[in-house]
């Protein structure tokens, strides 16, 4: 059994900063790509950055600039480091995840449960 489990959401500033963090746990034989997506109300699940196992990483051209994505390998943990929040970057964020639950097992895509962020103006 895998789970994500997100952290770091909250409500915050316009042009504050916060930090999601994202931890992968239980039957964990490879993380493979991990990243991060948005949903706002009324409004599809976009992706909002990536990062490969490797570390190569993509990012919505909406958050480049502003968000940096990295990995912890080690604690299979993926990071959102968010700065000059806009009101627009409202959302909850999912962490996504493939990963190989064993030797003998497909990679499969896993979701965490969301965390809200709320960007006043």
């Amino acid at each position: 059994q895998v789970q994500l489990v997100e952290s770091g959401g909250g409500l915050v500033q316009a042009w504050g900063s916060l930090r999601l963090s994202c931890v992968a746990s239980g039957s964990l034989f490879s993380v493979n790509a991990m990243g991060w997506y948005r949903q706002a109300p009324g409004q599809q699940r976009e992706l909002v950055a990536a990062i490969s196992s490797g570390g190569s990483t993509n990012y919505a051209d909406s958050v480049k600039g502003r968000f940096t994505i990295s990995r912890d390998n080690a604690k299979n943990t993926v990071f959102l480091q968010m700065n000059s929040l806009k009101p627009e970057d409202t959302a909850v964020y999912y962490c996504n995840g493939r990963i190989r639950g064993s030797v003998f097992a497909r990679e499969s895509e896993y979701w965490g449960q969301g965390t809200q962020v709320t960007v006043s103006s």
